[in-house]
């Protein structure tokens, strides 16, 4: 009895798997925009002028946007491999995946550390700030200082990037989407009118351009 041999499915090449680790960069930030502004537009009470997007991980639907923080985290923490095979050998093409990477697992740490309500939201919440933070809030608050502050580094040094290799359009878009979640961020912390609605803005400003990077990388392969 002769024993008949399968053949080996084709391993997967370099540029396929670097198209599929650019795609979830590319999904990650769609995908928590989605989530979180149809959340933001649909539960009752939530006010984007007065309250933050991560807010929305309290009450009896907060699981979703926890799930969202995690898997956009993931799945940003994937894309940041498909940046670093796509930029090897580019101005910039080091730190910018890393920076990616850390604000990826930023957003997972977000998603675990849960936000303490205030502002009124969830019904039943205090109308101003806790009083006192508790260790979640705490760590929510570390967790999304270091995200946002790697995604700022990020875009500057994707500024960089596209500057030194002649894309100078992409060089003020990256400057540009760095900046409104850096002002953004800055007038939510002060207090400003509005702060939260600011800084959403700069957050998916910001966000999306990674994607729209991640994106122009896997037309290129």
């Amino acid at each position: 009895m002769t024993t008949v041999q399968l053949p080996a499915a084709p391993a997967a090449t370099p540029s396929a798997t670097t198209r599929s680790l650019l795609t979830c960069a590319i999904a990650a930030a769609p995908l928590w925009t989605v989530v979180s502004l149809t959340q933001a537009a649909t539960r009752e009470g939530f006010d984007l002028t007065r309250h933050p997007l991560s807010a929305l991980s309290n009450g009896s639907l907060g699981w979703l946007q926890v799930l969202n923080f995690l898997i956009a985290g993931a799945l940003t923490v994937a894309g940041a491999s498909g940046l670093r095979r796509a930029m090897r050998g580019t101005p910039g093409g080091t730190w910018t995946p890393r920076l990616v990477r850390i604000n990826g697992f930023g957003m997972i740490a977000a998603g675990i550390f849960v936000m303490d309500p205030g502002g009124g939201f969830p019904a039943g919440a205090p109308h101003g700030m806790p009083a006192t933070l508790t260790w979640h809030g705490y760590g929510h608050l570390a967790a999304g200082s270091v995200a946002f502050t790697a995604l700022i580094a990020a875009c500057y040094v994707l500024g960089r990037h596209f500057g030194r290799t002649g894309h100078r359009g992409h060089a003020v878009a990256s400057r540009i989407a760095g900046t409104a979640l850096l002002v953004g961020n800055g007038w939510s912390m002060s207090g400003g009118t509005a702060g939260s609605l600011a800084l959403a803005v700069g957050a998916v400003t910001a966000m999306l351009w990674i994607s729209a990077v991640a994106a122009r990388y896997r037309r290129g392969l």
